[in-house]
């Protein structure tokens, strides 16, 4: 059998060397035939709230935050559609942001690839950076015995605020989406730390497609909501990165309209589980680090055996990355249970370790390979198996394990959640 997986740009060619194969992908779902006009009538009939046009007067200034160059949110077509609404609004009143939470800045050649080069030409786009005080406001006083919570300046001086965003299944969150646009999306380092705190991450609610009782969710709604949001731009995708849905309105309202959607069609009901896993990372611009990766690797440990093999083709072109400390408590722990013992000392607090922790848990249950391009002796040092020959590997891991081995593959990673049932 064989599959296209989601790698990269381009995506690559799996051989399967057996029948036994259940393919796990989200339904398809066709592309909106006139994405514009369905998001003309999105934003003027929107969910539990006014019509985008009446939110913003022409004198106030508006902060719109989108998501950053690591998410496929299709930013460049949606800001003209939204400025369309706001016409009447100057354009030098508008400051677009990218969310990037911790992640680092988008260059300036990024950030015209996100929005487009004639609106970055035009309009004020800026990085958001968690890491300096200088950019930040207070979002709200601090409050039992923490510091309080700051957010990037523009958003916390704007008049009026409007989030953009896509939801899909989130591993902690449940889903994306919502109020994680402005938290942890704009929000300060050390509360974006506390956030991501190891009981946090470790609660047997932050997982996949799970909204009530995650206490995830949770925080992310009360730190998102510190500040009025005025409305609210979701969308759907699918692969091809085509918008099939629209959510707009109410934060809270539109989001939970989409989260309902997103679990029919991108969530995928499993009735066992495998000793041999394949998954992406849903390819570009998903899977161009490690630190990213490990979404597709939780995404496969839902439906993986006790010590079974999971197979995961990320290109990773961006390493692992650099920046962070993400490769620091890789390299610094000889195990995933010592990763582990660190995360959940009750005095560590270190960013990044909340992917760190996520991807503990994952080594811990299965034996993990990845196709890519880390350099081999890189991949090693962290705990995982490179593998130079894809097809090779998988028919290797298949006759070890006989021929009837039942074979489970996510080619788009993430973008399907697979749960026991």
């Amino acid at each position: 059998m064989q599959i296209h997986l989601q790698y990269g740009r381009d995506g690559l060619e799996a051989e399967l060397p057996t029948e036994n194969a259940t393919i796990i992908r989200p339904r398809f779902v066709e592309g909106l035939p006139d994405e514009q006009a369905a998001f003309r009538e999105a934003v003027r009939a929107p969910k539990e709230a006014r019509p985008l046009a009446e939110t913003v007067r022409a004198h106030e200034s508006v902060a719109i935050v989108i998501a950053d160059g690591t998410r496929p949110l299709p930013s460049d077509r949606l800001l003209p559609w939204i400025l369309a609404e706001l016409a009447h609004v100057p354009e030098e009143n508008i400051t677009v942001i990218a969310g990037t939470g911790t992640h680092r800045g988008n260059t300036a050649e990024e950030l015209a690839g996100i929005v487009g080069p004639a609106l970055y030409r035009r309009l004020w786009v800026i990085n958001h950076n968690a890491y300096d005080e200088d950019t930040l406001a207070v979002a709200r006083p601090g409050r039992d015995g923490r510091g309080p919570l700051l957010m990037n300046r523009e958003y916390v001086e704007a008049d009026r605020r409007i989030l953009v965003g896509f939801i899909e299944p989130h591993f902690m969150a449940g889903f994306s989406g919502g109020y994680k646009a402005a938290f942890p999306g704009v929000a300060d380092l050390a509360s974006i730390l506390y956030y991501h705190r190891a009981e946090m991450i470790g609660h047997p609610q932050s997982k996949w497609g799970v909204l009530a009782g995650n206490p995830t969710q949770e925080q992310i709604r009360a730190n998102g909501s510190a500040l009025p949001v005025d409305f609210l731009v979701n969308v759907t995708l699918n692969h091809e990165r085509q918008i099939t849905r629209f959510f707009c309105g109410d934060v809270i309202a539109a989001h939970e309209e989409g989260c309902r959607y997103v679990k029919e069609t991108a969530m995928a009901p499993v009735e066992r589980r495998f000793p041999l896993v394949i998954t992406t990372n849903s390819g570009f611009p998903l899977d161009q680090n490690l630190y990213q990766s490990v979404k597709g690797m939780c995404a496969a440990a839902e439906i993986i055996e006790d010590d079974g093999e999971m197979v995961v083709a990320a290109r990773c072109n961006d390493g692992f990355p650099a920046h962070g400390n993400f490769t620091k408590l890789l390299y610094e722990h000889s195990s995933p249970q010592a990763m582990l013992e660190t995360i959940f000392r009750p005095d560590f607090h270190m960013l990044d370790q909340w992917q760190v922790q996520k991807f503990a848990e994952v080594a811990l249950r299965a034996q993990v390979a990845i196709y890519s391009e880390l350099e081999p002796d890189a991949v090693t040092r962290a705990g995982l198996t490179p593998v130079a020959d894809l097809n090779g590997h998988i028919g290797d891991a298949v006759a070890r394990l006989g021929a009837d081995v039942p074979v489970a593959v996510l080619p788009e990673g993430p973008m399907t959640i697979p749960y026991l049932v």
